[in-house]
């Protein structure tokens, strides 16, 4: 449990980079790479699940445009503390 003294763990900026056109073959959208269910859940998603929704975009990404991923140089222990 948090302590008083703990900072606030805030959320995450939304992925959305305002190209909002979803893919009719798999409905994914062209600019963030989320489903409709994914982009509704966002804001009710704690930290560590948007966390995981961001590497499993960046997956998505690369294999849309064939670019490979770089690994995450993000310490995620460090970021939920």
């Amino acid at each position: 449990m948090a302590s008083p003294t703990d900072p606030p763990v805030t959320k995450l900026p939304s992925p959305c980079v305002s190209i909002c056109q979803m893919d009719p073959e798999d409905g994914v959208c062209l600019g963030c790479y989320r489903t409709r269910a994914e982009i509704a859940a966002w804001r009710s998603m704690d930290r560590d699940d948007q966390l995981q929704l961001l590497e499993i975009l960046k997956d998505r990404h690369a294999k849309v445009t064939g670019v490979r991923r770089r690994p995450s140089r993000r310490n995620t222990k460090r970021l939920s503390v």
